[in-house]
């Protein structure tokens, strides 16, 4: 197994690059396929779900290319523009650029029993396919919170703050919602289902909030504890560092919990397309779905794979309304142009970036 760095340089509006870093996984025999597959979640994190796919399909070799949610559209698309097509599949948790390509044409139909098994909110026009259970959640770092209680829906967040708004400064961390698709796909949802989004959205400005486009990064510094507040992250990395050791605490919302789904979009471009529904049934079969959760811990979409990170292992029963996206053209009112302008001057003009 080799690790290369990828640098593609493209001509748009303008010179810019995208870059990916890239792990080829060698097939067991000879005269293999290549499915190559572009994808946001990190590869130490599927690696298992790689390596298990392949001893199931021994003459397919792999090549994984890790991208951020943004980079991984623009970069399909401008394969397109050269004529020179490299996905087989694309995985991403930005379920709304998902969605825009399939509602633009550019994804192939899969069809299988395993599919259909999927939740109805988590697969659109059978091009669209959801194959994790992420709910967005409050994570905190427990040494920070001694003697104190932790808040357990967005108004609590927002007394906490505000009672005493100094202790907090420059300690609670979320997305940047302008460099992280999935950030900025959490903050318009929660602009469309929350009445206190504004108010929300005015305390962590005054808190002074820090910005990052990665999880990981965000996870990094509640860990080491100079943040005490991490504020529509990622459950399932939360979880993973907690696992090994991490002083972090997980609250899920009971006003409600926003769930997003990674979604897998076989595009009607790919270079291998039997290799590329092979690996796509792979994701949403159950032996795919224990893999992801078990080695990847990557809670499964499907009940019926019947593992302790199945749906996060949390019902509405335990943490209040499961407020799961729905994949499809409602994702693309965000999309819009003229409304994300407005909505990122919302933003910005509430949370001012660190000087």
């Amino acid at each position: 197994m080799s690790r290369v760095a990828w640098l593609l340089i493209v001509s748009a509006a303008g010179w810019f690059s995208l870059t990916a870093v890239a792990e080829t996984y060698p097939a067991a025999s000879v005269g293999a396929r290549q499915l190559t597959i572009y994808s946001t979640t990190d590869t130490a994190v599927f690696e298992a779900a790689v390596r298990h796919f392949q001893r199931l399909n021994p003459g397919i070799a792999v090549q994984y290319e890790e991208l951020e949610s943004h980079v991984l559209y623009e970069r399909f698309l401008e394969d397109l523009k050269h004529g020179k097509p490299r996905a087989d599949l694309l995985l991403s948790s930005a379920m709304d650029l998902q969605v825009k390509l399939v509602n633009d044409g550019y994804a192939a139909t899969h069809l299988s029993a395993n599919a259909r098994m999927l939740p109805e909110w988590a697969r659109w026009r059978d091009q669209a396919f959801g194959f994790t259970f992420e709910p967005a959640v409050m994570v905190f770092n427990v040494n920070a919170f001694s003697g104190r209680t932790l808040p357990r829906t967005r108004s609590e967040l927002i007394e906490l703050v505000r009672r005493d708004p100094a202790a907090w400064r420059g300690r609670i961390g979320t997305y940047d919602i302008a460099g992280s698709s999935v950030g900025y796909l959490l903050a318009s949802q929660d602009a469309r289902q929350s009445s206190e989004f504004s108010a929300l959205l005015e305390t962590l400005g005054d808190a002074g909030v820090v910005i990052e486009r990665r999880t990981s990064d965000l996870l990094a510094r509640l860990e080491k504890g100079n943040l005490a507040i991490g504020y529509n992250l990622l459950g399932s990395y939360a979880q993973s560092r907690i696992a090994a050791g991490a002083p972090l605490a997980i609250v899920y919302p009971r006003d409600y919990t926003l769930v997003v789904t990674r979604t897998a979009v076989l595009p009607a471009s790919a270079p291998n397309p039997d290799a590329a529904h092979r690996f796509l049934e792979y994701l949403v079969s159950i032996e795919g779905q224990r893999t992801l959760a078990n080695e990847g811990g990557l809670p499964a979409i499907r009940n019926e794979a019947s593992v302790q990170q199945t749906r996060g292992g949390i019902t509405n029963a335990v943490v209040g309304p499961l407020r799961p996206v729905v994949l499809g053209p409602g994702l693309l009112v965000y999309l819009d142009q003229l409304k994300k302008r407005r909505f990122m001057n919302l933003w910005n003009g509430a949370i001012e970036p660190p000087k």
